[in-house]
């Protein structure tokens, strides 16, 4: 499995398709904060998009779509100037369940939806995205226009297991817009998505994602990039942000934290599967990055109660 695979299923990503907007002539609508990422698709026009805190409104066109990482209050409108109405006074129009009409619809349409991540893990794909991502596809890769078409039909023609589909493929328009708007990103992007795009340090990235128990050094991560140890940790600090140690050592971490969570191994077995030598040095390492220890991580998480968040 890939790093970015990897990463969105330890993250225990869930997909979720709220429904449709379709509005005509002048419009505006204001929508709240809300938690994990959204996302809208455009079918049908054209729309602007102005995000809390956010100093530049984006156009938004049809094809495209836009992902909202921050959980920040937001405006869709086809006119700035337009006084919007809260879209929770539009809910009792909503259509089927699916699409809320404003002002008769037929000029604008989107699709929108979200996608929730767990708890104390969140940011390590959070942290890579600035609030408002703004997806325009290259013409030779039509695979996101293609899914946001799938979820139209989805929505507009009921038939059995019409929205599992259609979740299904909101989770296809998420991989799909973090591919491009890593692809489209300027290069002194730093983060360990945007190193995935790097072919030297994917390779130790995939290394250590496929082997994170293995008693790595610097050598031997620099020997996966084939490139000498001192130009392989500059780079790496460079385009991850992070160490190689460093993120080594959070990607541990996050295996640490699922495996706490949702299996039944002891602290020692964990550890030692994650390159630890003993109990006492992976406990050192967990509580240095969450803030508390294997076994209190462990009984908060299983009693539904965690605040812990990871960070390095």
């Amino acid at each position: 499995m890939d790093p970015l695979s990897e990463v969105l299923s330890l993250l225990k990503l869930r997909s979720y398709v709220s429904g449709g907007f379709d509005a005509n002539g002048d419009w505006a609508v204001q929508f709240g904060a809300h938690d994990g990422i959204k996302f809208h698709a455009v079918l049908r026009g054209e729309c602007w998009v102005m995000v809390e805190g956010v100093a530049d409104p984006v156009k938004v066109s049809e094809g495209e779509c836009f992902l909202l990482a921050r959980g920040k209050p937001f405006r869709l409108a086809s006119d700035l100037a337009v006084e919007p109405v809260d879209i929770r006074t539009l809910l009792p129009q909503v259509q089927d369940g699916r699409i809320v009409t404003y002002n008769g619809g037929g000029e604008f349409l989107s699709i929108g939806g979200y996608f929730t991540l767990a708890n104390g893990q969140a940011d390590l794909l959070l942290s890579m995205l600035p609030p408002l991502v703004h997806v325009r596809e290259e013409p030779s890769r039509a695979t996101l226009r293609w899914c946001i078409e799938r979820m139209r039909q989805e929505l507009s023609d009921v038939q059995p297991g019409d929205f599992i589909v259609a979740q299904q493929l909101a989770t296809l328009v998420l991989v799909e817009a973090l591919r491009l708007h890593v692809s489209n990103e300027r290069r002194e992007s730093v983060g360990w998505l945007f190193a995935l795009s790097d072919k030297r340090m994917r390779a130790a990235i995939d290394a250590m994602h496929a082997s994170p128990g293995r008693r790595w050094t610097l050598q031997t991560m620099a020997e996966q990039a084939a490139m000498s140890r001192t130009t392989f940790a500059l780079r790496f600090k460079e385009t991850v942000g992070l160490s190689p140690m460093e993120y080594l050592t959070r990607w541990r971490m996050m295996l640490a934290t699922d495996r706490l969570t949702h299996s039944r191994d002891s602290v020692s077995a964990i550890g030692l599967a994650l390159g630890y030598e003993s109990e006492k040095s992976f406990s050192t390492a967990f509580k240095r990055v969450m803030n508390c220890s294997p076994r209190q991580y462990s009984r908060q998480r299983k009693a539904g109660t965690s605040n812990f968040d990871v960070g390095v």
